[in-house]
């Protein structure tokens, strides 16, 4: 499996990206699973906070699949990338929490960026390269500048450059920097998984309800931008 679903018990859900040879690139069997997962995610009920994880040591997730994309001349439909995002395309209402390392590139950024908290270590590197390759980061260019600001939104996304895990956290688009991530994200979901699930769930809504009704209003536009741009290739 490129997407496994895995309980930890109190409430603890460990999804985890399983390429480690292809930096956890999504294909579109690993974007269409990523939907799945989170909609099983918020029908179970066993389940009240969610690890987001990558497996290897080089990345948490190198964006999409670029060697599939070239052999097949296709890329994922706007619906497919929404709902593989947590809470795009599915209405995720229980906390995320992504633990980040290594590549954390394009889609990659997409995934953490809408995840609610990132725990980044010390070695992450970040960059939205779609502007290089002549793609679009479009559901990301709708939320990033809430959690960064206009000005940082759009000189990462324009620039393309890579910028560090300290960078990050000045930024505003990591929550912390430790050694270990993935300890870390379990024991805050674990400290969310105790708190009333009803509660928890209501303040997520309640937090990013404009943030939601933004990308909803605007998910007709990303689908125009994402067509513009890959028009002729």
């Amino acid at each position: 499996m490129t997407v496994e679903y895995q309980k930890q018990g109190d409430g603890v859900l460990l999804v985890t990206l399983n390429r480690p040879e292809r930096l956890n690139a999504l294909d579109s069997q690993t974007k269409a699973a990523l939907g799945q997962v989170w909609q099983r995610a918020q029908d179970d009920t066993d389940v009240r906070a969610i690890v987001l994880r990558g497996v290897g040591e080089r990345a948490f997730c190198a964006g999409s699949d670029l060697k599939e994309i070239h052999s097949t001349g296709q890329t994922a439909s706007s619906d497919v990338l929404a709902n593989a995002l947590p809470g795009v395309g599915v209405n995720l209402r229980k906390p995320v929490i992504a633990a980040l390392h290594g590549h954390t590139l394009g889609l990659g950024i997409s995934l953490a960026i809408h995840c609610d908290l990132r725990i980044a270590r010390t070695d992450t590197q970040f960059s939205f390269p779609e502007v290089r390759h002549g793609m679009l980061s479009g559901f990301s260019a709708i939320t990033l500048p809430s959690l960064i600001g206009e000005a940082a939104a759009l000189d990462i996304m324009l620039s393309a450059r890579t910028f560090d895990a300290d960078q990050a956290l000045a930024l505003g688009l990591v929550n912390e920097v430790v050694d270990d991530p993935h300890s870390r994200a379990l024991e805050l979901a674990a400290q969310l998984a105790a708190h009333d699930p009803r509660a928890v769930e209501w303040s997520k809504t309640l937090l990013l309800a404009e943030r939601r009704e933004r990308l909803q209003r605007h998910l007709a536009l990303v689908d125009q931008a994402r067509i513009d741009v890959m028009r002729d290739r």
